[in-house]
């Protein structure tokens, strides 16, 4: 898969306006598979952004407007974060609990960069 090949574009509109995302399916190609699963399942309708941090980070993905979970979710996935990419301001990434396997359907919006949140180990 080249490089070019290995982007997979995705618009989500919200209240504000579109997003425009670009996901690397060659560095993250099991993240990439589950956020299009939930895409392509219409799964994200409906949700909002429910936890904003406007020096952080815009979570969403899992809460409807009335702050009810969203289910069902599939399986969490494994960790792919030692593929080199960062979480730089604009940048898209998994949100999970304390278990670094525990994604599912939500993400979050990189507002500023977050070098903290960078990989360190396949454990944190």
């Amino acid at each position: 898969m080249s490089d070019s090949d290995s982007t997979v574009h995705v618009r989500m509109d919200t209240s504000l306006g579109a997003l425009f995302i670009a996901l690397d399916a060659k560095k993250a190609p099991r993240t990439v598979e589950n956020f299009l699963h939930y895409v392509d399942t219409s799964f994200y309708e409906g949700t909002i952004f429910h936890r904003v941090i406007s020096t952080f980070m815009a979570q969403g993905g899992g809460m409807t407007p009335d702050y009810e979970r969203k289910t069902p979710t599939r399986d969490p996935i494994e960790n792919e974060a030692d593929n080199g990419l960062q979480n730089t301001a604009g940048t898209l990434a998994m949100a999970r609990t304390g278990d670094p396997h525990s994604a599912t359907s939500q993400f979050f919006i990189n507002v500023v960069d977050n070098p903290a949140l960078d990989f360190e180990s396949k454990d944190r």
